[in-house]
């Protein structure tokens, strides 16, 4: 099996290059691409060339244009890389006889509500990101039947930048923090992402009928506000320093934190299909943060 991999330095795309190495011979690109292949979703014509060039059993596309408010000033950017790029993916997997793996998120909904949003539920993006990620999922589906389009929320890696590494300096830094209250979701990791993916992306060539589209994301659900009060304990658990306690992680609305684009309060994911169709368990998100911590916390505290 040869796989083609859009995005190998992003959260995700650096886990993929782990989890699908087993599968077969891996393509990995970021955007600078390398050996004369384009990897920047800025270039539709370019990434499509590549596809055919590669000529892959599957391209797994995890590069986006993920600046929730920065894609406010800058629409049509963040439609090229959300929108036109994946369909001219699409267009030329179908064209090399490939299968179609591309991540989309919760933000295609509207957030209202209290219940966790099923595939088959109505989309209302509240803003630009979510509106091209959305054109991005209707164009693969159109273009290319044997696709995966995993939407998930809240992601974060142990590579990079996190919400978890914030928390965590500025806990160590004051000795109390204001952390949204109304916004509900699940913390998921990018090895989770991408460990799940392997195995669908095995299950889709052996059975094409699993094709469509899922939502993939940890069990359980928080706020962000429960995830901090979350970190903050383990990390004093794990023998940290921090002048803030779990205690003093303090509630606000998102009112609190005015920004360009707005977020969604129910980012929950009903991940009930997902599960069902590929025989997997996604565990509670506080088993991910978890390790997270473990990974990203000092080595030599005492």
């Amino acid at each position: 099996m040869k796989i083609l991999l859009f995005g190998r330095s992003g959260q995700v795309g650096w886990e993929l290059q782990r989890s699908l190495a087993p599968l077969g011979e891996l393509v990995a690109l970021d955007r600078a691409g390398e050996g004369g292949l384009c990897g920047d979703l800025g270039d539709p014509a370019g990434v499509a060339r590549t596809v055919l060039q590669v000529r892959p059993d599957v391209v797994v596309n995890a590069a986006a244009y993920t600046a929730v408010d920065k894609a406010e000033s800058e629409e049509d950017l963040a439609r090229t890389i959300n929108a036109h790029a994946p369909a001219a993916i699409a267009r030329a997997a179908r064209e090399a006889g490939a299968a179609l793996v591309h991540y989309s998120t919760d933000y295609v909904f509207d957030g209202s509500g209290t219940r966790p949003w099923k595939e088959s539920d109505p989309t209302g993006p509240l803003g630009v990101y979510g509106r091209t990620k959305l054109e991005g999922e209707q164009a693969i589906a159109q273009a290319l039947p044997r696709h995966l389009i995993l939407r998930t929320s809240w992601v974060y890696g142990a590579r990079g930048g996190n919400f978890a590494r914030t928390m965590l300096r500025l806990a160590r830094e004051r000795d109390h923090l204001n952390v949204v209250v109304d916004q509900h979701g699940a913390p998921t990791g990018a090895d989770l992402l991408a460990d799940v993916t392997a195995h669908a992306v095995r299950a889709l060539l052996a059975d094409p009928s699993k094709a469509g589209t899922y939502h993939v994301c940890a069990g359980g659900e928080t706020t962000w506000h429960g995830y901090a009060r979350y970190l903050v304990g383990k990390a004093l658990q794990s023998g940290e320093i921090l002048k803030c306690t779990p205690e003093r992680v303090l509630p606000v609305p998102s009112s609190a934190f005015p920004t360009a684009a707005r977020r969604p309060d129910n980012s929950r994911l009903d991940t009930a299909r997902f599960r069902a169709a590929f025989g997997l368990t996604l565990p509670p998100w506080q088993q991910g943060v978890a390790r997270l911590l473990d990974e990203i916390l000092t080595p030599n505290r005492p």
